[in-house]
């Protein structure tokens, strides 16, 4: 009578009297035979499996690269047309990266944070070039033109197959925990938890850095900002993860 517990399989690679690379499967069951222990091994040869995943792993990596360069090219692009906020999207990126990371947020997904940040103003490519860099506060229609950027990214990039919400974090960047936001108006959980990250790390560059109608106004008084507004307009968590990394982590917006 055979019992047993099947283990872990692993697999290992040999290379055959041929020269060829074989990979294989071990998969070992420790057994009772006729009252005493014993092991049964199986072996599988797996090579047409590994070749597979490997050409798999080759292709992501060619369709990686190619979606990072058409990124920087649409960033270029935007910052073309907005000379003053030139390293902006990139600045947020970084922060809102850094955000994600010290909250725990696995690589892959900080690298999704990363990619909205350096597009999450994509939209401003339809805004008027004269509006973008108007060297004086906007009137209220001048305003609300440029409130339009939010949606008019998300429609450029909600028919791209990203593996992660993208667009969505494009879209909600200037939503806020209190519903004061646009475009839609979003509060609490409603947002994203990557958009709140973002609104966060948007603001403090914003403030930070110089504007045509204005010089920085110091990352002391964007951090002060988010503070004040701490669980209203913005996240608890990330405005605390932000103060700390400025504050304890000596971080910075030079930081790209």
């Amino acid at each position: 009578m055979l019992a047993g517990q099947r283990t872990q399989p692993y697999e290992y690679r040999i290379i055959a009297k041929s020269g060829e690379v074989k990979w294989l499967l071990e998969t070992v069951t420790s057994i009772t035979y006729r009252g005493r222990q014993a092991v049964l091994g199986n072996t599988m040869e797996i090579t047409d499996k590994k070749e597979a995943e490997a050409a798999l792993n080759r292709t992501l990596s060619r369709l990686h690269r190619a979606t990072s360069s058409i990124i920087e090219v649409i960033v270029m692009a935007v910052e073309s047309r907005d000379p003053y906020t030139a390293g902006h999207q990139k600045r947020v990126s970084a922060l809102a990266g850094a955000i994600a990371r010290e909250m725990g947020y696995p690589p892959e997904d900080c690298e999704a944070i990363r990619m909205a940040g350096s597009i999450h103003d994509l939209g401003k490519i339809s805004i008027p070039a004269e509006i973008l860099s108007m060297p004086r506060r906007l009137t209220d229609l001048e305003y609300n033109l440029i409130k339009t950027h939010a949606e008019k990214g998300y429609q450029i990039l909600k028919d791209i197959d990203f593996d992660r919400p993208i667009a969505d974090i494009v879209r909600q960047h200037h939503e806020r925990m209190d519903g004061s936001g646009y475009p839609r108006g979003l509060k609490g959980e409603e947002i994203l938890m990557e958009a709140r990250i973002m609104a966060v790390a948007d603001t403090v560059e914003a403030m930070g850095t110089h504007r045509p109608y204005r010089p920085s106004l110091g990352i002391e008084a964007a951090l002060a900002a988010i503070e004040a507004e701490r669980g209203r307009q913005y996240d608890r968590q990330v405005v605390d993860v932000c103060l700390r990394l400025f504050r304890e982590q000596n971080y910075s917006l030079a930081q790209m």
